[in-house]
């Protein structure tokens, strides 16, 4: 068994090192290569045999990916070395938001310390149907979805909207179960978080963070694509008022 390719939040906890570091590479001995060598082998990312291969993502292999990150950057004046279209991708990507990719690096680095990354499994729709993830990767979509799909916080915004006395209805399209489904669909909504895991950071979730969204306009919030897999409601209102224009 080989260990497998690397995933894009994998490059991502590398490549922000590697940005940190003036964009040059980590050797074996950097103790922060060897810091990122333990940190990847406890993601759950990868299977628990590819995870106890002695070669997965070893401290050898972790300086080697960041010479691949290093030399591949547009302004690197040597050869560079052979390297995946992810790697360039994610490359691309920091170098056109080093601010937010930082920030989502950061998120994951602060889960994994946390063990709240391992104890969250894997969520439908945490990977688009193309296999694609947006630029915050699948570790913070999973966690984002999990939280969503918690139904205790669910029904606490329902109470909070009902007690304010406003329609349970989606806030980006309008449309309410209630009204289309009847009694089947009295009550029924989905929440969605306003603001990015990577943004907001490991705090309590308040009921403003929240959003209530039709599935539709759910499903849409959080779909991949352009390297975007984050809307808020606001914005895909814009998406719809912008495709009606057309």
């Amino acid at each position: 068994m080989r260990s497998p390719s690397w995933t894009w939040d994998e490059l991502l906890l590398a490549c922000s090192l590697v940005a940190s570091n003036h964009w040059r590479e980590l050797r074996q001995t950097d103790a922060q290569a060897v810091e990122l060598s333990a940190l990847l082998r406890s993601l759950p990312l990868h299977s628990s045999l590819a995870r106890a291969l002695p070669e997965f993502r070893s401290v050898g292999s972790v300086s080697r990916k960041t010479t691949d990150l290093a030399t591949n950057h547009p302004a690197y004046s040597g050869k560079p070395t052979r390297c995946g279209k992810l790697d360039k991708a994610v490359i691309a990507a920091f170098l056109e938001r080093p601010a937010e990719l930082s920030a989502a690096a950061a998120a994951i680095r602060k889960g994994a310390k946390s063990v709240s990354l391992s104890q969250v499994s894997e969520q439908p729709g945490e990977v688009s149907e193309d296999g694609v993830t947006g630029l915050e990767g699948r570790l913070l979509a999973r966690w984002t979805l999990a939280r969503e799909r918690d139904p205790k916080l669910r029904r606490r915004k329902i109470a909070h909207v009902q007690r304010l006395g406003q329609l349970l209805r989606c806030e980006v399209c309008a449309f309410d179960f209630g009204r289309s489904y009847g009694q089947l669909g009295e009550g029924y909504i989905e929440v969605h978080h306003v603001v990015p895991l990577h943004v907001s950071g490991l705090l309590e979730t308040k009921l403003d963070d929240l959003a209530l969204l039709c599935a539709n306009c759910h499903r849409m919030c959080h779909r991949s694509h352009l390297g975007e897999s984050w809307r808020t409601p606001a914005g895909l209102r814009a998406e719809i008022e912008q495709a009606s224009g057309q």
